[in-house]
């Protein structure tokens, strides 16, 4: 270790310090703090040039005697504003506050009887945040005579603290309370009001079990589409665009097939086309359906039955749907249960259907729409593997920066950074020498002999960028590959900002059933976690088994495609993959 007796000027005073060259800048800082409690942050070090962290402090030339400067102020010196909020620690907190931190664990649902089917569903919608927000702003446009509490009574209400909670007829505005409620806790709650409105409203979802004990289970899929339905009709749109959307449901949620229908018996007889809207996507499965874009593929590809004018007769038609507005949500409904006569039950399909956290389904899409989504997505792809080849990159660096460190700290005079050929040179020539060669030409006939390299002059300089400047053109590689992306965007997309933009859609909730009938067993939802701004997601979910909420691994949902009674993925919600933001350096 090499070591000089340097001086170091600071506010009118000089210290004597030893400092080792071999080490870097950061050391020589707190070397520095403890003399003079200037915060190494705080420090600015002069000696010929700058020394900032990752100087290394033998490119400086120091040698004994000599004077560098410190300039900066000490922390007592330092001015600190008092925090304009007192702490306030877990122990301290309400349930409701407790419940907001960034760790706290989401509010399960109590199942009142048969009520996992409307459980999973409540889950999985609310993982939506548009629609929490939507729901917020939210007000019943006038309260109805009937009241939700018919069939509890008040005491039942009371002892759950949501006696005054509920809006009559309202599902809406039950839907939001109940929202509300889950946020301010980590327990399970109780969802009452809500499905006593619900069955208010629908009274299908009020039939009683056969055995005359309690409510009947019901379909998660058929209370999915009766809240979509009555969210359409209450969550009226305020955009002023006569053309826009009417509902949110349709701003975020809902879609456009351009339907094409042709005879099959008479291909001369004149197609018809046709615009439908959708809020979902059908998955159906047949006895060789094995994937999530089969099932799609059969959907959107169906025949039937109905008169001909040309022929005057029943007739065979082909009807094709192509997506012509992609929504920002899609959920997708794996067809499982159909009616068995025999039974007079719904029975399930147990067959296995695999899906993909991430689909592309630019391919049902019309042809004007996939031209428009098309570059976009092949970009958005570009994008990733740039900032993929950038986090490698920086792996690599840390793992060759440890090895170097690693190398410098032990007794091994190769370096593990160097190239295989190098290092096997290096160690011949150890070799060789240790057996003690007469003279240097000796050694240099040796190490011929031995196949090794002889040194080479070099015939200019090589010089090699900074950690900085490496970090600065990446970042700028990744900004150029976003702008190009956003130049590619449609004018008619950008219009429609709530319309999925690339035909690309990322995986956020799937509400699964396990058993054979949809009369029976049992329903759960899986939500994927969020990140707090600024942070990256982790990749685990949630999974709420009525009111149990608990933390999984992403291969658990892998394991929800089916081949059995136990929990398969009915209802899937995809968010469209969105564009990235560009920020400006």
């Amino acid at each position: 270790m090499a070591e000089v007796q340097v001086k170091v000027k600071h506010q009118g005073k000089v210290y004597e310090v030893t400092v080792n060259t071999e080490s870097i800048g950061e050391e020589l800082k707190y070397q520095l703090f403890s003399l003079t409690n200037v915060e190494p942050e705080n420090q600015k070090i002069l000696a010929k040039k700058l020394i900032k962290d990752d100087t290394p402090l033998s490119s400086l030339g120091l040698k004994s005697g000599n004077t560098i400067t410190l300039i900066g102020n000490p922390a007592a010196d330092l001015v600190f504003e008092a925090p304009k909020e007192r702490t306030k620690f877990r122990e301290d907190m309400t349930e409701a506050e407790l419940a907001q931190q960034e760790d706290a664990i989401p509010a399960g649902l109590q199942n009142t009887g048969n009520t996992c089917y409307a459980n999973a569903t409540l889950q999985t919608l609310r993982s939506i945040p548009e629609l929490q927000q939507e729901l917020q702003r939210y007000t019943a446009s006038a309260p109805s005579a009937s009241s939700a509490s018919s069939l509890f009574s008040a005491e039942q209400l009371a002892q759950h603290g949501i006696g005054g909670l509920g809006s009559g007829n309202d599902l809406t505005s039950a839907l939001r309370d109940l929202y509300q409620q889950m946020s301010g806790t980590q327990q399970g709650f109780p969802p009452i009001m809500f499905l006593t409105t619900l069955r208010q409203q629908f009274p299908q979802f009020a039939e009683r079990a056969k055995s005359g004990h309690g409510y009947a289970q019901q379909d998660a899929e058929e209370v999915w589409s009766q809240l979509v339905h009555v969210l359409q009709g209450s969550l009226k749109s305020s955009d002023d665009n006569q053309d826009g959307p009417k509902s949110w449901v349709d701003k975020f949620m809902g879609g456009t097939f351009e339907v094409k229908t042709t005879c099959d018996d008479a291909p001369e007889e004149e197609a018809t086309v046709n615009t439908e809207t959708f809020t979902d996507l059908k998955c159906n499965i047949a006895s060789d359906t094995n994937h999530l874009r089969e099932g799609i593929k059969i959907a959107l590809n169906e025949k039937i039955e109905k008169n001909s004018p040309s022929l005057g007769r029943e007739a065979t038609y082909s009807r094709t749907s192509r997506i012509a507005r992609l929504p920002k949500y899609l959920p997708i409904h794996l067809i499982r249960f159909f009616w068995r006569k025999d039974t007079k039950k719904k029975a399930k399909i147990l067959r296995k259907v695999t899906f993909q956290h991430e689909i592309d389904l630019s391919e049902f899409c019309t042809d004007e729409l996939r031209k428009k989504i098309v570059p976009v997505r092949d970009q958005v792809r570009e994008v990733r593997k740039e900032e993929e080849d950038v986090e490698r990159a920086k792996k690599r660096q840390k793992r060759m920066r440890k090895e170097m460190e690693e190398s410098v700290n032990g007794e091994s005079s190769v370096r593990n950074d160097e190239p295989l050929q190098k290092k096997k040179d290096k160690e011949k020539e150890r070799e060789l020498k240790a057996k003690g060669p007469a003279s240097e030409g000796e050694l240099d006939g040796e190490k011929k002999a031995a196949g090794g390299t002889q040194d080479t002059e070099m015939g200019g300089t090589e010089t090699f960028k900074t950690d900085e400047e490496i970090e600065k053109e990446r970042a700028e590689q990744i900004l150029a590959a976003k702008k190009e992306l956003l130049s590619l965007v449609h004018e008619d997309m950008k219009k429609d900002s709530t319309a999925g933009q690339t035909g690309l859609y990322e995986l956020r909730g799937v509400v699964t059933h396990q058993g054979s009938s949809a009369d029976s067993g049992h329903y759960t939802a899986y939500v994927k976690k969020t990140a707090p701004a600024g942070k990256a997601e982790d990749g685990k979910w949630w999974w709420f088994n009525d009111e149990k909420v608990q933390e999984v691994e992403s291969e658990k949902i892998e394991a929800l495609a089916g081949g059995g009674e136990t929990h398969s993925a009915l209802i899937l919600l995809y968010r469209a993959v969105e564009l990235p933001e560009v920020k400006e350096p």
